[in-house]
């Protein structure tokens, strides 16, 4: 039996609606400036090369890097910046920044955004939820049909052993560079695609050079409040090529407060620890001798979860630092008809931002009426039963090859985080407050 939901997706780019809506145009030279063959011949664009060199765990956990000064603000100048420059030209569905954001009083502070234009201008399509593996299919929509002015840089790996920032760097298309581009229907300030390799056209599946690119990124940033994330197909992604997301968000996530069980330590240094009192189970992965060792460790537990067909969700936390992994099966019950009607009237697919505690709302009634009791039963309804987790975790540590060790509590918490958190009038000052880097 194929299980399938009627699914509506997000419209990422403004020119996803638009092929639909044309249908199956062929022409030489499409006119949309996209990053296809028809409008890539001389096309230039701003490119972040980052040090590979350097990244390694210091005496607090954290990932130092060379001290020279980068030749641009990578988070506040270059990524924010071009954002903003983007919103100012029009480009993107609604304001985000007029969206209704309040924290949910509870122990946990669950963040409530309602969200309305995300609700709308969407498309239906058939998705199938029970492949988390699904080969790229050209004819639908992917990443190479967005229009260049979408795309805010390249961001590749130095070949110079040093951060360096070209403004007007062509596209190297034998190399098929990895890009920055905004989403079109952002979920908060700064919401931006990281799309590795994006001309080799990779099916929305985790490998270990496209993971450790997410983290170094992560790590560019070097702000604990701009977060990474990835949702596989059945865990509610809705384009089948290989993309992460990220935004800046200046308040704690909720499964950044949650504690955790150690389960084991490998050998490269990385601990692996169970999420306790948490709605939705999973695992947390942080440490490591280095960034490669960490990422390696979860981009291998990730590939054993496509492999073995399970859905799943990965937030990457503290600037590359702590990843969470969730396997998950909403989409599953949802095709089974397991999901109370008035969970999913709320339209509400709990992804990684929501699994983390982020609550996207669409519905006014649903954002007046939220609550920890109900964000933790919508969530409940994500995870996986404590025995299936179990089975999911020994075929994670026979992939990773690590022995299970006498189990130590310890929280996830840190109180010695370099950043100071920020208030809500912080964060508005912070809005609206950067300039683009490349002229428009």
């Amino acid at each position: 039996m194929i299980l399938s939901i009627k699914r509506v997706p997000t419209v990422v780019s403004n020119y996803q609606k638009e092929e639909a809506e044309e249908g199956a145009r062929h022409a030489i030279g499409c006119g949309r400036n996209c990053l296809r063959s028809c409008c890539l011949p001389g096309a230039k664009l701003p490119l972040y090369a980052f040090n590979k060199v350097g990244n390694v765990v210091g005496e607090k956990g954290s990932f130092d890097t060379e001290n020279k000064k980068p030749p641009v603000n990578f988070l506040d100048s270059l990524l924010l910046g071009e954002w903003e420059d983007r919103m100012q030209r029009g480009l993107f569905r609604y304001d985000v920044t007029a969206c209704e954001t309040k924290v949910i009083p509870g122990e946990y502070g669950f963040i409530a955004q309602l969200n309305e234009g995300r609700h709308l201008k969407k498309r239906p399509t058939e998705f199938r939820v029970d492949k988390v593996l699904q080969p790229f299919d050209e004819n639908k929509f992917n990443f190479t049909k967005v229009g260049q002015e979408e795309v805010l840089f390249q961001f590749d790996a130095s070949e110079d052993n040093e951060v360096q920032f070209f403004p007007n760097e062509p596209i190297d298309t034998d190399k098929s560079p990895s890009v920055v581009a905004i989403n079109v229907s952002p979920i908060e300030y700064g919401h931006v695609l990281l799309i590795p390799r994006i001309l080799e056209c990779l099916p929305q599946m985790i490998d270990r050079e496209s993971f450790l690119l997410a983290l170094y990124m992560a790590v560019e940033a070097g702000n604990p409040y701009f977060r990474l994330g990835y949702n596989s197909l059945g865990a509610f992604a809705t384009i089948n090529h290989l993309h992460f997301q990220a935004y800046y968000l200046a308040t704690p996530f909720p499964i950044e407060k949650a504690p955790s069980k150690k389960i084991t330590t490998t050998t490269g240094g990385v601990k692996i620890s169970d999420i306790l009192n948490y709605p939705v189970r999973g695992l947390v992965f942080e440490g490591g001798n280095t960034l490669e060792d960490l990422s390696n460790v979860v981009s291998d537990s990730c590939i054993c979860l496509q492999e073995n067909n399970i859905p799943y969700n990965v937030l990457i936390a503290d600037c590359g630092k702590r990843i969470f992994l969730f396997p998950q099966c909403y989409a599953e019950k949802q095709a089974l008809g397991e999901v109370s009607s008035e969970l999913l009237d709320t339209q509400v697919n709990p992804a990684v931002w929501e699994i983390s505690g982020h609550m996207v709302l669409k519905r006014k009634e649903d954002y007046e009426e939220a609550s920890e009791e109900n964000a933790w039963r919508l969530l409940a309804e994500v995870s996986l039963s404590k025995e299936r987790l179990q089975e999911v975790k020994e075929l994670i540590f026979e992939a990773i090859c690590c022995n299970i060790e006498d189990e130590i509590v310890t929280p996830i918490m840190e109180d010695d985080s370099d950043v100071t958190p920020q208030s809500h009038e912080d964060m508005d000052a912070l809005k609206g407050s950067q300039p683009a880097m490349v002229p428009a």
